[in-house]
């Protein structure tokens, strides 16, 4: 890996990306790289400098910062050759959990990059919309949307506070899914369409999902009070919700889901107003990682 497009968003991590990105420029051009940043001015601008760098023919595209930018990374890589990489330098970071480089320096990262060891992933695929980790469909994406308008607090807090905001208006809704050609309605608090295993810093609500069976893992919350949901919450770091009998997991490679009121997030970024249909592409993007995703 010779010549690396370095992607950057300078706000991730509350600035820390462009601390990180600096240490990993440095330590992949003492190894002989030839390195370009790329920064945005927004999320288009970025995804422009991305696809122009993946048409030009870099080595590889590497994102330095947390999963949103990683979901850049990945919409202007999905279908080419040219192999993503990633300096973590975000808040949630369930990217790199994912492809095992979660707690990484940005010199080990570089590591990774310059070792040049590839493995192809899943990506699901929701029109032109993209995302590798978990689709939110029900709480887990309004309180998403309501992270995102919080100015106040900063990191955990502000997610929080939104999860306390949203269970105060917590009550299960109508879905029409439809899970490879077979309607399934339900009400239900939560729906999550994995193709990782985690969302949220950690919070495995797919957590038999892997990147590169070919398959999504949904998990359903049904109709639960919010007390209850406060109990079931802190489990889901461990995947132990799924013991809890209004937890429902299923399998599909297509699925289609609708209810109203509710925006669908990808990758922790918004994508799109329900109903929508995911697909699961195999191996749709190469990734530089320390060992075989699984």
């Amino acid at each position: 890996m010779r010549d690396i497009a370095l992607l950057v968003n300078p706000t991730s991590g509350r600035g820390r990306a462009r601390e990180a990105a600096r240490r990993a420029a440095r330590r992949l051009r003492r190894d002989g790289a030839s390195v370009t940043e790329l920064v945005g001015t927004d999320g288009a601008h970025a995804l422009r400098l991305a696809e122009h760098a993946v048409a030009a023919g870099t080595d590889a595209l590497v994102a330095c910062g947390g999963d949103g930018i990683m979901n850049t990374a990945l919409r202007a890589a999905v279908g080419t050759t040219t192999p993503i990489g990633l300096v973590p330098a975000g808040t949630g970071n369930d990217y790199a959990r994912m492809l095992g480089l979660h707690g990484s320096e940005p010199e080990s990262a570089a590591r990774v990059v310059l070792a040049g060891r590839t493995g192809a992933i899943d990506a699901g695929r929701c029109g032109e919309h993209w995302f590798g980790t978990v689709l939110a469909c029900g709480f887990d994406a309004k309180v998403n949307e309501r992270t995102n308008r919080m100015s106040w607090p900063r990191g955990k807090w502000r997610y929080n506070l939104a999860v306390l905001a949203e269970l105060a208006r917590l009550r299960p809704l109508d879905y029409t899914l439809e899970l490879d050609g077979e309607p399934w309605r339900t009400s239900a608090v939560l729906v999550a369409i994995g193709n990782g295993p985690s969302y949220g810093g950690g919070m495995r609500i797919c957590p038999g999902s892997s990147l590169v069976d070919g398959w999504f893992d949904v998990t359903v919350i049904g109709p639960v009070a919010a007390r209850r949901l406060v109990r079931v919450l802190p489990t889901v770091y461990s995947g132990g919700h799924v013991a809890y009998p209004q937890v429902t997991t299923v399998r599909a490679r297509r699925v289609s889901v609708s209810t109203p009121e509710v925006t669908a997030y990808g990758d922790g970024e918004p994508l799109a107003r329900l109903p929508l249909t995911a697909e699961c592409v195999p191996r749709a993007v190469n990734v530089l990682v320390p060992e075989e995703p699984r």
